[in-house]
């Protein structure tokens, strides 16, 4: 089994990439909808409306805040516990630090790359809006980061994989990611510590399965 976590600036095409290496290696797709099933089916029924609400909601350190990370942390533990997943976002890579079995991806561009293709994407006419756009993604993901987690959101040395994709162009990033994914799995573990290792909550688990449509564990 192995898992990836793909941390992403928006206007990076992070998110193409992350869909696209679940498509080619066949492996489960956990984005926020995913995610966000899952808590809604465990019982944290206004988990949608909140999830949904401003983005500065993620950039507060409150009581209410706290409770909806250490909601998000327990699935994002089960969905890699549940194994052959690609987790998009969220502070995935920070949760799973560590993990011999699970690939962290950082997926950057420079800014004028960035903001041609968020021009492009929502469809706006001026540079500096979308500069706008993105500036204020960057600080609420990197708030979120460093606020729950203890770690810079654009730390090289908090990933194994980093890549421009001004540079590097998105479909080649899909290959050389399941290259290494299928390199990691040729790789014997021994000690080192393992996803399938994690201790399980069974009902969060079921419906962690539930939400994949997959009852098979991937050990």
């Amino acid at each position: 089994m192995s898992v990836i976590t793909i941390s992403r600036e928006l206007g990076s095409e992070g998110s193409y990439i992350a869909e696209k290496v679940a498509q080619t290696l066949g492996y489960h797709f956990a984005d926020k909808k995913t995610l966000e099933d899952v808590l809604i089916q465990y019982g944290f029924v206004e988990f949608d409306k909140e999830y949904d609400a401003a983005p500065s909601l993620w950039a507060r350190f409150d009581a209410r805040t706290t409770e909806m990370v250490n909601m998000l942390n327990r699935v994002i533990l089960a969905v890699a516990r549940h194994g052959n997943v690609v987790i998009l976002g969220r502070g995935s890579f920070a949760i799973l630090s560590g993990f011999a079995d699970v690939l962290n991806v950082r997926i950057q561009a420079l800014l004028p790359i960035r903001q041609a293709r968020v021009m492009a994407h929502q469809q706006i006419t001026k540079t500096e809006q979308a500069e706008a756009i993105i500036k204020e993604a960057d600080r609420v993901r990197a708030t979120f980061i460093e606020s729950y987690y203890g770690v810079r959101w654009d730390a090289a040395n908090a990933f194994d994989v980093v890549i421009d994709t001004g540079k590097v162009p998105p479909d080649l990033a899909v290959t050389w990611l399941a290259d290494t994914v299928k390199a990691m799995q040729a790789r014997k573990a021994g000690e080192a510590r393992m996803t399938s290792a994690l201790e399980e909550d069974s009902i969060l688990a079921s419906v962690v399965s539930d939400v994949l449509k997959c009852r098979e564990t991937h050990q």
